[in-house]
């Protein structure tokens, strides 16, 4: 059985949950995200305590989907109440970000190609551009900031001889010596 599922989740006065049947309406001062849960999963929500248990007791995979169920309840209180940020630098002479629409949906990344690369923000996040090598992604949802965050990444993944290209804030990147003759 699944530990984390036995621990309630104490949920803020601020904040305003909706069940119905297997779908989670969250509202806090940052915003309102929903989702959906799986059928194995009993959630129930008495006086501000979210409680979570699989519909059978024996059913391991039910304790499981239980498990994940409150882990990711627990990640939207946070996300409405405080949200989350990821933290990227890039390392590497001429590497650049700069943002180049009006409404600031689109970051340029210049990376050494022979061509910037455009990418368009998704609606919930916000990019804020610290210097022109450092951004800050921030969101309500853990699940899309840490998906916006890859992303940019993978346009250049720093390299393991030079260390050079996008990383996270405070990554350690081991560089490899160069071959000898």
């Amino acid at each position: 059985m699944s530990r984390i599922a036995k621990r309630s989740i104490i949920v803020p006065n601020d904040i305003k949950i909706i069940l119905k049947n297997q779908d989670m309406i969250i509202t806090g001062k940052k915003g309102t995200l929903k989702r959906t849960f799986n059928k194995l999963v009993s959630i129930s929500y008495i006086n501000n305590i979210l409680s979570f248990k699989a519909y059978s007791v024996s059913d391991s995979l039910g304790w499981m989907q239980a498990g994940t169920a409150r882990s990711l309840t627990n990640s939207m209180i946070i996300g409405v109440t405080s949200g989350f940020s990821k933290k990227l630098t890039l390392i590497g002479v001429g590497y650049k970000f700069f943002i180049e629409d009006v409404n600031k949906k689109k970051l340029v990344l210049s990376l050494g190609y022979s061509h910037n690369i455009t990418y368009i923000i998704p609606l919930s996040i916000n990019i804020k551009l610290i210097s022109s090598t450092e951004i800050l992604i921030e969101g309500i949802d853990k699940q899309l900031v840490g998906q916006v965050s890859a992303n940019l990444r993978n346009y250049r993944k720093p390299d393991s001889y030079k260390g050079k290209g996008v990383r996270y804030f405070n990554e350690f990147v081991k560089t490899k010596e160069a071959k000898k003759k």
